[in-house]
């Protein structure tokens, strides 16, 4: 297959593009880097397309949330979705389908331990409603009679970025353990199930709408820090107040990382995927 990916230079997009190459589909990378189709000539591209798969989006929790950031946030979302949508509406030729990316903020930031599938009702919060709109935003491609397919995705485990590479550097000066109180829901996902999750998304013709890419098994803070810290050989004691970290993120950026939600992926199961890492413990035995 000839698939169009945009974000194909971030975390993600590399591994997606790397396993699109190992199986023999030819990948398309749109990005403002170098070496890439530009955002320009991506509505002429989607025309030669099979499957558009949609990745790019600012970082969520690189900086504190000033209403700048949270409109670029949302701009980089929504903006380029309704890109895609609308050359999608209007192409001659139309890909297959449309997997258009998501993540679990949809469900909003929780403190609880209620069980999310696809079916939980939507959050309130900035990130929330964020969510939704990007979501919706891929309208014109479903109402054109593409398959329209929503990654909801969680916290990507992997080598060489992400939410990893932040997470070991306190453990590994033996200054590591849970943030805040360690109550908090973390629905992570390995790297390689990530693609693969993909992947079975641009095949499976049965997976329609929303979809929890994340693993079977999710992890309280408290239990996430020890297993780090397992892996890692390292003690896991040193909690992170929540004051602490509110002073130096900001209230938004601390937000997020002291709730959660405890999603679960059960249209990826129902449809027969199967994880190569569906515990916490054997995929941080791989990574680190």
């Amino acid at each position: 297959m000839r698939v169009l990916v945009t974000g194909g230079k971030g975390f993600i997009g590399r591994a997606l593009v790397s396993a699109l190459a190992e199986r023999g589909d030819e990948a398309i990378v749109v990005s403002r880097a170098g070496g890439a189709v530009g955002w320009d000539a991506a509505p002429r591209e989607v025309e030669r397309a099979d499957a558009v798969v949609h990745l790019a989006g600012e970082p969520i929790a690189d900086a504190r949330w000033t209403p700048a950031r949270i409109e670029l946030i949302r701009s980089s979302r929504v903006r380029s979705t309704e890109i895609l949508a609308g050359a999608i509406e209007r192409a001659a030729r139309k890909p297959r389908v449309f997997v258009s990316g998501s993540a679990i903020g949809v469900y909003g930031m929780r403190k609880g331990d209620e069980e999310l599938d696809e079916e939980a009702a939507p959050g309130d919060d900035v990130l929330a409603r964020i969510a939704m709109a990007w979501e919706e935003a891929a309208a014109p491609a479903r109402a054109a009679g593409v398959r329209v397919v929503h990654p909801r995705t969680g916290i990507v485990l992997g080598r060489g970025g992400g939410a990893l590479a932040k997470m070991v550097g306190p453990f590994k000066w033996f200054a590591g353990g849970p943030l805040g109180d360690g109550l908090q829901w973390l629905s992570w996902i390995h790297l390689r199930d990530t693609v693969r999750g993909l992947l079975f998304a641009v095949d499976s013709s049965s997976v329609v709408g929303p979809l929890n890419l994340v693993a079977p098994n999710p992890s309280t803070m408290e239990s996430f820090a020890r297993e780090l810290g397992r892996a890692m050989r390292r003690p896991a004691r040193l909690r992170v107040p929540s004051f602490a970290l509110r002073l130096a993120l900001g209230e938004g950026v601390a937000g997020l990382l002291l709730t959660g939600q405890r999603a679960v992926p059960r249209k990826l199961l129902a449809a027969g995927f199967t994880f190569d890492f569906p515990r916490l413990g054997e995929a941080l035995s791989d990574l680190l």
